[in-house]
């Protein structure tokens, strides 16, 4: 416990150093993408004078340096201030928070998905290691990998959406029930690369759990098969498979940007596209902070659960 609070401390401040580092990069990445919010503010170049120009640029402070506005957003992203959006004329944070619950649906459904058959897939391959069924499983993953989440939408949107009917192909759906039906094809498109991802894992991580001394001296011992699988193996490569699923739900806020669109879901995938499109900078730069937050958090938390589910790491770093 001593050595869990320095350690905590140290987490925290490198996650709030690299929340400040990304912050910064995103605001300067759209503040030097292409067009003027000058221009766009002021309604089109069509009846745009210098002096409107201008008087557009000091009302929303564009014409200022770089690192003033950057100041002036920073400040306000603090107070939960993210703006007001150039095309909905909306608070910038009542969008984001209209979209969010649903892109947060359709990634909990993904992990649900990848975690249960990535670490199943996994686990029956290391079990059946060296036959027909590991050969088989590591080949499936190897498919799913090279398969990009717009060409896994579209294939899925063709079988079971068109030719079979069994699933909607656009929308969010109403009620736990509506949800389900209308996300299990984007979540499946979406989770389908991390579960390749997550099947190896676990594959190697119990194929290096089962090769320890003590696992040996429990088969001598007489102990059975399943019961040396279920606590000595499975439990001791847990570490890397938990690490690496919370890595990889961490990076599927951005994954969400294809899926949604591909699937005409209103989430903040499709909100930041839109955004990009229009111009609208305000809200592509919080759908980009919000992205990057939750993956620097997420990222912390696992790196922090680390060393509590893997006691040689535990014992490393104490």
């Amino acid at each position: 416990m001593t050595s869990f609070v320095p350690r905590l401390i140290r987490r925290l401040a490198g996650l709030f150093a690299t929340l400040f580092a990304a912050s910064f990069v995103i605001f300067a990445a759209v503040y030097a993408a292409p067009g003027d919010p000058a221009v766009f503010l002021a309604g089109g170049r069509d009846k745009l004078t210098p002096e409107r120009l201008a008087t557009v640029r000091a009302q929303y402070h564009l014409d200022e340096p770089l690192v003033v506005q950057y100041g002036r957003w920073l400040w306000d992203c603090v107070h939960l201030d993210l703006g007001r959006s150039f095309k909905y004329s909306d608070q910038v944070s009542d969008l984001v928070a209209a979209r969010f619950p649903t892109t947060l649906q359709l990634v909990a459904y993904a992990t649900v998905l990848f975690v249960v058959l990535g670490v199943g897939a996994g686990v029956l391959a290391a079990v059946k290691r060296s036959t027909w069924v590991d050969s088989a499983v590591v080949g499936g993953t190897t498919l799913a990998a090279s398969v990009p989440s717009f060409v896994a939408a579209i294939a899925l949107v063709s079988l079971f959406g068109v030719r079979l009917g069994w699933f909607p192909v656009t929308g969010g759906g109403e009620g736990f029930t509506g949800t389900l039906h209308h996300l299990t094809l984007p979540a499946l498109s979406l989770a389908l690369g991390a579960l390749a991802i997550i099947s190896r894992v676990t594959r190697q991580a119990m194929a290096d759990a089962a090769a320890s001394d003590h696992v040996e001296a429990a088969r001598a011992s007489g102990v059975p098969e399943r019961e040396i699988i279920r606590r000595h193996v499975l439990r001791n490569a847990l570490g890397p498979i938990v690490t690496m699923c919370g890595l990889v739900m961490a990076g599927m806020l951005a994954g969400t940007v294809v899926v949604e669109t591909a699937f005409g879901i209103s989430g903040i995938g499709s909100l930041l596209v839109g955004a990009i499109n229009t111009h609208d900078f305000p809200v592509a730069q919080a759908v980009l902070l919000l992205m990057v937050t939750g993956y620097i958090v997420v990222t912390t938390l696992v790196d922090l659960a680390h060393p509590l589910l893997d006691p040689r790491v535990k014992g490393a770093t104490s």
